[in-house]
């Protein structure tokens, strides 16, 4: 019978903890590791469809990419959001583990699913660790020359989205790109400095992207909840495999919070 200790082996292994950025806050964050670990749900974040899920279908465990807590707390109670979604997951017996920007920075992470989605070639991170093949970011080739809305339909086709964002030209033309999942603007430089025509991310402050349409480098934003979620639910057919006995899904009621009218 696997353990929650056993899941959470599995996941340090995929995405080494030190690979997190320093403000985060990853690891097994709420639950007691040596508890049985027959359900586990994963999902982008914590919210209250994704616990009312978790709850119903008696999980021992959710593989949250976004942590929870994620800053300190002073107490937990119902007074707060954080404080009411812990208590009912603690009430339930519901363990809580989140590897964020070490599964961001992985070499088989989201950024490298990224990378190869959108057909780059001579992949490496933007912001390399100790070992080259790991690191924020990525940047590569797109093998044949791009426009930047080239760019942008081949990130449609692979997050199977039907609208993206865009700075820039659409005619601009795109020999080399970068990714960063989430809110990326801030590996904007680090792309300049790689000599990179592109930047695709989850999303970008207003400043962010008159920055980059100043330094002529083309901005594609697919939305944070789109630059991510995919990997959470590839990281449910990964648990399965490596879990035989286990039941384990990608939460079905996750949604993007933002519509488009």
């Amino acid at each position: 019978m696997a353990r929650i200790q056993d899941v959470v082996d599995i996941l340090t292994q995929l995405a080494p903890l030190e690979l997190a950025e320093p403000w985060d806050n990853v690891g097994l964050l709420v639950g007691d590791p040596v508890l049985a670990a027959e359900r586990v749900m994963t999902c982008l974040t914590v919210t209250a469809d994704t616990v009312a899920e978790a709850l119903e279908r008696r999980a021992n465990l959710v593989v949250a990419h976004h942590p929870l807590p994620f800053r300190p707390l002073k107490s937990v109670t119902t007074a707060t959001v954080p404080g009411r979604l812990l208590l009912r997951l603690i009430g339930g017996s519901v363990a809580v583990y989140s590897a964020h920007t070490a599964f961001d920075s992985a070499r088989a992470g989201i950024n490298q699913h990224w990378a190869i989605g959108l057909g780059l070639h001579e992949i490496r991170p933007l912001n390399p660790s100790n070992d080259p093949d790991e690191g924020g970011g990525r940047c590569g080739w797109t093998g044949e020359p791009l426009t930047l809305r080239e760019l942008a339909e081949r990130a449609k086709t692979f997050l199977g989205v039907s609208h993206v964002q865009m700075v820039g030209e659409e005619s601009q033309a795109i020999s080399r790109a970068a990714v960063a999942c989430g809110s990326g603007a801030a590996f904007l430089d680090r792309a300049a400095a790689e000599g990179c025509d592109a930047l695709v991310t989850g999303e970008a402050s207003l400043h962010a992207c008159l920055e980059a349409e100043a330094r002529g480098v083309g901005l594609v934003l697919v939305g944070h909840f789109a630059s991510e979620r995919f990997a959470m639910l590839a990281m449910a057919d990964y648990l399965t495999d490596q879990l035989p006995g286990v039941e384990v899904w990608a939460s079905r009621r996750e949604r993007d919070p933002l519509q488009t009218v």
